[in-house]
């Protein structure tokens, strides 16, 4: 305990009041001989890095239970990684400087639900740099992360709708392989007329 302590740079007595709150796992125990490892030292770096960012240790307490109980990057990405997009790997206090006092217990939990974020051992992994940024952005004009998180579900439903029926336009004239081959098209033509819709929103706002 007093090296563990020495390293993360805390007293013995604020470690012990960190276990009393759990907010560190317990320790690996062989008889009456308590090991504290790598994880506990990330954990605890964590803890004061968060601390240092303006959370409460109760909403600490609250992030870890939500990130412990996370679901595994592995079964977010399913069978191999996204093919156009690149994934993220994130430290809480990653999560903290990209969203600040909106990286809540409940917003975590919901960008887990949603797919967005999955853990990995002491990180969490975004599934899209792309998406990431977008959200941080939204955030940083003042829009709750909670309302940009619930835009995101409805954006998901709208797109998974588009992509099967991309998938079963080509699928109808043309083998299956050629799917991969054709995806830029499907991108390409969402894109244009998103961008197309947008103009007629602003035109009708002006």
């Amino acid at each position: 305990m007093e090296e563990l302590a020495r390293l993360a740079g805390i007293t013995v007595r604020t470690l012990r009041f960190y276990r009393e709150r759990k907010l560190i796992p317990p320790p690996r125990r062989e008889g009456r001989v308590a090991w504290y490892d790598e994880h506990h030292l990330a954990r605890l770096r964590t803890i004061t890095a968060l601390l240092e960012r303006g959370h409460t240790l109760s909403g600490i307490a609250e992030l870890a239970e939500a990130f412990d109980h996370g679901r595994d990057v592995a079964d977010l990405l399913g069978v191999g990684t996204p093919t156009e997009e690149e994934p993220v790997r994130l430290t809480p206090e990653d999560l903290a400087d990209h969203f600040g006092a909106e990286a809540t217990p409940d917003n975590l939990a919901a960008a887990m639900d949603l797919g967005y974020l999955g853990t990995d051992g002491d990180e969490l992994v975004h599934i899209s740099r792309s998406l990431l940024d977008v959200s941080a952005t939204l955030v940083r004009e003042g829009i709750p992360l909670a309302e940009v998180l619930m835009a995101g579900k409805r954006v998901r439903e709208h797109t998974e709708a588009l992509a099967d029926l991309f998938a079963d336009l080509v699928l109808r004239h043309a083998p299956e392989e050629d799917l991969q081959r054709l995806r830029p098209l499907a991108r390409d033509a969402v894109q244009a007329e998103l961008s197309l819709a947008l103009d007629r929103r602003l035109r009708k706002q002006a």
